[in-house]
Formats: C-alpha cells, structure tokens, sequence
C-alpha cells in the first residue's frame, strides 16, 4: 500500500493483482482534514474513474468519469473523504460493456447503491477496497482478448513513448482498427491516448524540476506545449504547485 500524509491531505492507495491487475490500477483514498479553501487541478492520466465523495456538511455522491483530455477543476470540499477506482481503459468493454465517448472531459452522477456501494463504505478503506475487488471481479465475464491486453500492455511499458505505427505491428492489429476501438470506447485516437500517457509519465520529472524533454518528445518547445495544453500551465508553474493545487503532483511519493 501506498500512504502518505502531507498538510492534512492523506492518501492512500491498493493495486488489485490476479485478474483484476490489467483492468484496474489502482483503488485509492483522499482525506482532507482541513477546510479546503481553494479549488484544485486534476490533469489527464488516461483512467476511467468512479468516485465516491462525502464532505463533512453531510452531503455524498456517486459519480463516473471518462477519459479527460484537458485540466479538469475541481472545487473545493473542506474536510471531505473520497475512495476511487481507476480503471485501464479497456475496462470500458469488459467491465463496463458501455462506451465511454459521451463521458470524454465529462462524468456522469450515479445513484447511490450503484454496485452496491453506498456512504458507509467510505467508513474503512481496507473493507471498500475488498468490497470493490469482489465487485468488479463479478463484472468480467469474458476473458480479456490477448491482442487487447498486449496492446495495453506496451502502451504502459513504452510510458506512451511509442507510435501508433509500432503498437500496430508488435499486436498485429491495423492502425485503422486499433483506432476504431479507441473511438469507439472512449471517444479519442490511439495518438491522441499516447499523448495522455507520455505526459502522465513526465509528471515525475517535472515534479523534481527536470524540465528537459524526456521520453521522445521532439524537442523542449514540444514539451512545453504539451504540458501546457495538459496541465493548463507551463512545467515551471506546474512544479511549484503552490498550495498543492495540483493534486496528483501532492500525492505522487517523494524520490
């Protein structure tokens, strides 16, 4: 498990294994102790996400999200609790059976008792996570295709550092029809995820103020400009992230 608590904000964070390893990756916990004043940012990761969200004036929500291509704001929910799923995006077909494309930059309510979970859930991530893993097991019904699961699979080895064209020919799948998929399930382009994947992965670097282009970007000026449209800023402002306002930069470990 992955824990940590930094200026009232604790996270905490359990990766399924067996199965449920190649469809989900991670299930997680934020904890704000303190009354949060100031709204946050969440910048793209490629994850398909269903929250649960209680604030401390009583209220609680269920909802789901899709695959962001942008910074998305979050306001802010003083001493609030919120445990998350994210799923690999090809989830969407064997977890889910529902596309994804209407819920791109968008999420979606979900009525309380959705999979059976509700706001006394919230009360022990230990059980929740136990409680989700049973669930979501109970979901998949199909074994994963090898060519979709091998195709994901380089997709994350690679960091997104890879090109279409490649995944294409190591997967033996066209690039016509890899593209197909992605746009049918989650309403963006193979190119278009990779993208996503190359900037999650630079989050490291630019979190310890490394501001050269790694992981084939084609130059610093590229970098720069990917990093702004992802993030809304450019990697120095990023860096700082003054008042933890980007929130996976404050839960990312130190090192």
């Amino acid at each position: 498990m992955i824990h940590s608590v930094k200026n009232q904000l604790e996270y905490a964070s359990l990766k399924p294994d067996g199965v449920l390893k190649d469809l989900v990756e991670s299930i997680w916990m934020m904890r704000y102790q303190a009354d949060e004043k100031q709204e946050s940012i969440i910048v793209p990761d490629g994850k398909l996400d269903i929250a649960l969200l209680a604030v401390e004036n009583g209220s609680f929500e269920m909802f789901i999200s899709g695959i962001s291509t942008g910074p998305v704001i979050k306001p802010p929910f003083p001493k609030s609790t919120m445990f998350v799923i994210s799923f690999y995006p090809i989830a969407a077909e064997y977890i889910f059976n529902q596309s994804f494309t209407d819920l791109k930059n968008d999420r979606q309510k979900l009525p309380e008792g959705y999979w059976g979970f509700c706001k006394d859930d919230l009360a022990d991530f230990g059980s929740f996570y136990e409680k989700a893993c049973q669930m979501i097991a109970s979901k998949l019904i199909h074994q994963v295709d090898f060519r979709k699961k091998h195709l994901f699979e380089l997709i994350y080895a690679s960091k997104g550092a890879v090109t279409v064209k490649e995944l294409s020919g190591q997967v033996g799948w066209s690039s016509r029809q890899i593209n197909r998929y992605f746009n049918h399930w989650l309403g963006v382009s193979l190119k278009s995820y990779l993208n996503i994947i190359r900037f999650s992965n630079s989050l490291k670097q630019l979190k310890k103020g490394d501001f050269y282009p790694e992981l084939n970007y084609g130059d610093q000026s590229h970098f720069i400009r990917e990093v702004r449209k992802f993030a809304g800023v450019n990697p120095t402002f990023l860096n700082k992230n003054k008042n933890d306002r980007f929130i996976q930069l404050s839960m990312m470990p130190e090192g």
